[in-house]
């Protein structure tokens, strides 16, 4: 196993009621605006932005550095930014920790999630991998070892948790590695949506699971799919007029519906996925998109409704865009992500056909969200940073730079994993305990 991490981890797209309000605080609630990166892939959940006017080029030496922030701890979890501010997990010690940062890279409070999931023979890894989900002032964030708490956003009070694996036997899959029913640790990313919060425990008792925002109490559980948890962070989407959780299984996608978790389709592959899966499924009206690594490959199904039931076909099978780890994006009817053996490609969504593939000396593996009609990357090796044109016509650079510092956390094995953040013109990378803000409009 080479990557693992959904990244929140590392992981998933996915305009909802996140991105239409002003920003203010009423009565100790956060309101959204349309820069904010709420949680794990953005506004949409989709990692991509509705911002304009960012820069076309950059110099040689990057966009303007606005600030760095150390001493974050370990992880690869990516942040998430509401009102100007800034939240996300670490480890520091042996313990997890989310921490709030003003817009200037200060922290504001910091409040403990619980002890780190580790392993002897772990060389990868060494903390949360999980993005924090933020709704309604208040702050939703996942520890490795499954730990779920709920936070004041504005002051860091504890208002909830739940040790998943203890109140609703929550397991991951372990192919790839890690101990039985652990894994690398929990890893995909919680979803705030209509006041409920959307997991992904695993298990016997069933792969998904909402829980009340306000309290932290189940609401409903996915007992028709009985699988243990992957890394992948689940979508949301409304498909044949039904409003559903899908979410990728080691067998491979389902789909429940978002109200009370009843099964509504699934779609098992000949032969489970041969390691992790990461990269949260794409769906587009009623194809869903699915991509692992590996040598997996990705694959369409088409969700058909007849009547109240729905059944999912297969569309394509191709083994363009086998990505681990670093995510796929769907712009203008394609997809964008990089193949770990061969390179960054765009591939045309309904039909599989490679549109273009980069070249040996371009920017290397990694992670990527899309703004503006621009792809912004972050390769995992060098610690590189592109901006490329998510255009049609071929791979095309507008910029390259370095990171300033890499972080001395990371272990042996470790690589620069965490996808990167766009907020109201900010980049957001992360390495470890150093977190960077670099201005891009």
């Amino acid at each position: 196993m080479k990557n693992w991490t959904s990244r929140g981890g590392v992981l998933n797209s996915f305009c909802f009621i996140m991105g239409c309000t002003t920003l203010g605080f009423v009565q100790n609630t956060m309101v959204l605006k349309a820069a904010d990166w709420p949680n794990f892939r953005g506004p949409s959940r989709e990692a991509t932005s509705p911002e304009t006017g960012l820069l076309k080029t950059w110099p040689k030496a990057g966009p303007k550095l606005a600030w760095t922030t150390e001493n974050l701890g370990s992880g690869y979890g990516g942040p998430a930014l509401v009102g100007g501010k800034v939240f996300l997990l670490g480890t520091v010690g042996k313990g997890e920790t989310l921490f709030s940062l003003s817009n200037e890279g200060k922290v504001l409070w910091k409040s403990p999630i619980g002890p780190f999931f580790d392993f002897d023979s772990n060389s990868w890894s060494g903390g949360p991998n999980s993005t924090p989900a933020v709704s309604g002032g208040k702050v939703v964030c996942l520890g490795s070892q499954g730990i779920l708490a709920c936070f004041d956003a504005a002051t860091g009070k504890e208002l909830w948790r739940s040790d998943l694996p203890k109140t609703f036997g929550a397991e991951v899959n372990p192919v790839g590695g890690g101990p039985d029913n652990f894994g690398w640790g929990f890893s995909w990313s919680p979803i705030i949506e209509a006041g409920k919060v959307i997991i992904t425990p695993g298990g016997s008792g069933g792969l998904l699971a909402t829980l009340d925002l306000e309290t932290g109490k189940l609401v409903w559980r996915s007992k028709g799919v009985p699988s243990q948890a992957t890394y992948s962070t689940p979508a949301i989407a409304t498909i044949g007029w039904k409003k559903q959780v899908v979410a990728l299984t080691q067998n491979g996608p389902v789909g429940v519906a978002f109200a009370d978790g009843t099964l509504l389709w699934s779609h098992k592959k000949e032969t489970p996925y041969p390691d992790v899966v990461c990269t949260s499924p794409i769906v587009s009206n009623d194809l869903v998109y699915s991509s692992v690594g590996f040598g997996a490959g990705a694959e369409v199904i088409r969700i058909k409704s007849e009547g109240e039931a729905q059944k999912a076909e297969s569309v394509w099978v191709d083994k363009e865009i086998a990505n681990d780890n670093g995510g796929v994006v769907h712009f203008q009817g394609h997809i964008f992500g990089y193949h770990l053996k061969r390179g960054w490609q765009c591939q045309e969504l309904a039909t599989g056909k490679k549109v273009w593939e980069s070249k040996r000396g371009s920017l290397g593996v990694g992670s990527l969200l899309i703004a503006d009609g621009l792809i912004f990357a972050l390769g995992e090796e060098k610690a590189e940073v592109g901006l490329l044109e998510a255009g049609l016509a071929k791979y095309t650079e507008k910029g390259k730079f370095k990171l300033p510092q890499e972080s001395k956390l990371r272990k042996s094995r470790g690589k620069v994993w965490t996808h990167p953040v766009l907020s109201d013109g900010k980049l957001y990378l992360r390495d470890q305990d150093l977190l960077f803000c670099y201005e891009v409009k």
